[in-house]
């Protein structure tokens, strides 16, 4: 399938055509990422507490260094928001000349863990606490913001920034308030311009427009000042002075945070485009080098960043020269245009971190988060990182996802409940588990099953995804006592059970599938017409199937490799609406299949034997000794079939001489057949009254076909409305009910009658 931002491969392509690709799309995409980059990177470094200029020297570290040797080709790298607490602390805890040493000694350790492929296990950590750890972090950098926005400084802890936002708001400096107004008003009535207009960056039009206004009319807004040339910046490297466990402690910070932020980034912008995907090692190099340079140059530490990757694969790069062009771009900047930067008022820098802040507390992570049950280590990392610092907040936040881990091994969901009565009279009690069932979890299961009376019938179904062999054995010996009491276990569980399973001494972990599998393709994927041409759903989902379904399934598949062994030949209409294998919760070799219009049957001396060849396959060849038919509601081939009679034409073609086998059912019909009696006494329609009848004709068909052989016929009803099954007793369907499954169950082990 193409890509609406297919990137050609750069080993592959002639030098000319390299050359030509970059100037047509990479060019053009730099240029854009650059007029991103340039206000973010000031504002960044003013919310750390840096230099100005260290911002512009790490936009252009990241973007040279890691566009040339990372292994994201579309990822742009700079000074992150994500870092400006981090940053900030230490600045405050080390001096910013320290703080470049301990960026360099940061980016030197992320190359060691990327070369020992060690960088990928970064991604371990949980993303509640990731996506928490962000969303504090915008909440610190909003607090800090709000202090310059009212004409203040930013303070370096949250409960400070609040202090003094209550003061600094009673007498507020109103250039400094006008100018970081109009630039957030900027910013929010940006998206909803044309789609040209937005061509241009908003932060860049917001930071633009707020230094022109103030030079006419806000003269009391603060300045940034830089301080200097940007070349008198470069070098202003010093060894860290504190214990060396503080020290340390803030490298591995930094690293780790930097190397979270730019993997998590790289995943991300991998999905919005259709080239070759991340090298995640090599990235955490390519990073790892950059922040050794930016640190080195006296830069804020470098991440990928995916506001500016984003924009990247938006604007239409190809390659990794247009990262590497914005970098060089950037650096222009820096070194020609550097007056122009200390005209910005610090207030309107401030405005753009304050939307950048108010962006990493998403809605969507907050929702996730609930809905994994995590909602309080989200809110008690938050909690941690704005009282104590990042890095203790952080941890705070991993050991109480780590309690959630261990809580959710010892706990289980166990549903105990009577389900009514069995086909000999016993009570029979349905038990669900849900969860990780572990030795820790298995003695409260065992007491909840002490609890089911002596002597009935005890459904056990273990929905668990992990089930190790201490807890399975504690599970055999409850079984052996409760059955030698009278009673009698039915397990059912997703691991390998019954006498020709091995017994393995090791943990059984049920393999992975996807709940799309019993979904509909327009459940999960977008089946718009205007959309199949480039992603059919058919494609996604045979993509889906091998992702997630094959390898569980392989198992399966190799014991049937060598025969199948169905249990039922399974006769249903063409409807897309009936899934067999989904309304019998079967699998691969389970049932023998056969579809046709209307779910009809030639009559036994037509010579059409589209529908005797496969059923005398099954019963002859197969031994199957079970033949279900099954009709449904709404049915379109009976519908037609039904018209054409009364109209007294069958439709010309293929379709009408098949139709013509549904005449005797409607013959039936019309003549009062006590199936179509009663369809009409529990108010169905006629096409449905119909199709009941033609089930029971059907099924008078096959038993002339099947006569003499040793075969059951079923005959089956699915209800389109409301997914309801129901059964052919005598002369009317009744739906199955959970409690009535027992007659069926009876049914199916009875034998057949013996042939006359």
């Amino acid at each position: 399938m193409s890509s609406p931002n297919p990137i050609l491969p750069e080993n592959r392509s002639r030098p000319l055509d390299r050359l030509r690709q970059t100037i047509r799309f990479d060019v053009p995409a730099s240029l854009v990422v650059f007029l991103v980059a340039v206000p973010l990177s000031l504002g960044i470094a003013v919310a750390s507490g840096a230099p100005v200029a260290a911002g512009l020297i790490a936009a252009a570290a990241g973007g040279i260094v890691a566009g040339l040797l990372g292994g994201s080709p579309l990822q742009v790298s700079g000074p992150a928001a994500g870092l400006t607490v981090v940053v900030a602390e230490t600045v405050a805890e080390f001096g910013w000349e320290a703080t470049c040493a301990i960026t360099l000694m940061a980016g030197l350790l992320q190359v060691v863990l990327g070369a020992t492929r060690l960088g990928r296990y970064a991604l371990a950590i949980s993303p509640t606490v990731v996506s928490a750890m962000l969303a504090a972090i915008g909440i610190s950098i909003v607090l800090g913001q709000l202090n310059v926005a009212l004409g203040g400084r930013s303070q370096p802890s949250a409960l400070e920034n609040v202090r003094h936002i209550v003061g600094n708001a009673q007498n507020p400096n109103v250039h400094a308030v006008l100018a970081g107004l109009g630039v957030i008003g900027i910013l929010l009535v940006w998206p909803r311009l044309p789609r040209r207009v937005r061509a241009v960056p908003g932060q860049l039009v917001a930071v633009v427009a707020l230094t022109l206004l103030a030079a006419a009319w806000l003269p009391g807004a603060e300045r940034v000042h830089l301080g200097g040339d940007l070349l008198d910046e470069i070098g202003s490297v010093a060894l860290p002075e504190g214990t060396p466990l503080a020290v340390a402690g803030a490298v591995l910070t930094v690293a780790l945070i930097a190397s979270v932020e730019s993997l998590l980034s790289a995943v991300a912008v991998d999905k919005l485009h259709g080239g070759p995907r991340s090298n995640l090692d090599r990235e955490l190099v390519g990073q790892g080098l950059a922040n050794a340079a930016s640190g080195a140059l006296g830069g804020l530490p470098v991440t990928g960043v995916i506001v500016r990757s984003s924009t990247n694969v938006a604007a239409g790069a190809r390659t990794r020269a247009s990262g590497v062009l914005h970098g060089v771009w950037v650096l222009l900047f820096a070194l020609v245009l550097v007056g122009l930067v200390e005209q910005i008022p610090l207030a309107a820098l401030a405005g753009l971190l304050i939307m950048m802040g108010t962006g990493l507390v998403r809605p969507a992570d907050i929702s996730q988060a609930h809905a994994r049950g995590e909602l309080w280590i989200y809110g008690l990392t938050i909690a941690g990182v704005l009282a104590l610092n990042l890095i203790e907040g952080v941890m705070i936040g991993l050991v109480a996802a780590l309690v959630l881990v261990l809580w959710r091994l010892v706990h289980v969901r166990i549903d105990v409940r009577s389900s009514g009565r069995s086909a000999d009279g016993r009570e029979r009690w349905l038990v669900e588990v849900h969860g990780s069932l572990s030795f820790l979890a298995t003695p409260t299961l065992v007491s909840r099953l002490d609890t089911i009376p002596d002597g009935q019938v005890v459904e056990l179904d273990l929905l668990v995804d992990y089930l190790d062999p201490a807890g399975r054995d504690q599970l055999d010996h409850w079984r052996g006592r409760y059955e030698t009491g009278g009673g009698t276990v039915l397990v059912e569980h997703s691991g390998p059970h019954g006498a020709e399973a091995p017994r393995q001494e090791r943990a059984l972990k049920a393999p992975p599938v996807s709940p799309r599998g019993l979904l509909p393709w327009g459940a999960w994927q977008d089946v718009r017409p205007d959309r199949t041409g480039e992603h059919h759903p058919l494609a996604l989902g045979v993509r889906e199937y091998h992702r997630r379904h094959a390898v569980p399934l392989r198992p399966v598949y190799e014991g049937l490799a060598e025969a199948q062994e169905a249990h039922a030949v399974f006769l249903t209409c063409v409807d897309s609406r009936v899934v067999p294998n989904l309304i019998t919760s079967s699998g691969p070799g389970d049932l023998l299949t056969v579809r046709t219009l209307g779910n009809l049957v030639p009559e036994p001396d037509s010579p059409d034997s589209s529908v005797a060849a496969p059923m005398l396959f099954g019963v002859d060849d197969l031994g199957v000794d079970t033949v279900v038919v099954c009709g449904h509601s709404g049915c379109g081939a009976i519908t037609s079939a039904l018209e054409s009679t009364r109209a007294g034409e069958m439709p010309a073609g293929p379709v009408g001489d098949w139709l013509r086998h549904a005449v005797p059912a409607i013959l039936e019909w019309q003549a009062g057949h006590p199936v179509g009696a009663a369809a009409a006494a529990a108010g169905r329609c006629e096409v449905d009254q119909v199709a009941q009848v033609n089930v029971a004709v059907m099924i008078g068909r096959l038993e002339e076909l099947l006569a003499g052989r040793d075969v059951r016929l079923v005959g089956l009803f699915l209800d389109i409305a409301d997914g309801t099954l129901q059964i052919l007793r005598g002369d009317g369907f009744t739906t199955l009910t959970d409690a009535e499954t027992d007659e069926l169950a009876h049914l199916m082990e009875a034998r057949p009658p013996e042939p006359a």
